[in-house]
């Protein structure tokens, strides 16, 4: 398991992507959570979010709490592989380079919502 996520990495770094470990984009949320809450979701925001898959959506909702994929798979009762395809998916179909840009999206858009 380890050697397919270390294998998993380099294919990331070596696309030209950042790999962020899960403690690291944990404390990003909780920076973005502190933020004021926008008054209304944005009309742009909203539509990228339109083309996505129920499931889809509930996959971004949790990586917009900071989840890891293992606790993704836990709390949807889905195998590691399956996560790893929905987050494939989620960066594609929302044009998102990394997991923090998904978190933002999450956010932007009213999944997840900053704690008062």
């Amino acid at each position: 398991m380890a050697l397919d996520d270390i294998l998993a990495a380099i294919r990331v770094v070596a696309a030209g992507d950042a790999l962020i470990a899960p403690s690291v984009t944990r404390r990003l949320v909780a920076e973005f959570a502190g933020r004021p809450e926008p008054a209304a979701v944005p009309a742009a925001a909203a539509r990228r979010i339109g083309g996505i898959t129920d499931r889809e959506r509930d996959v971004l909702t949790l990586v917009g709490r900071g989840l890891s994929n293992t606790e993704i798979a836990a709390e949807l009762v889905i195998s590691m592989s399956t996560v790893k395809t929905y987050v494939t998916r989620l960066l594609t179909k929302l044009g998102a380079r990394d997991r923090v840009q998904l978190v933002i999206l999450a956010y932007e858009t009213g999944l997840v919502a900053s704690p008062r």
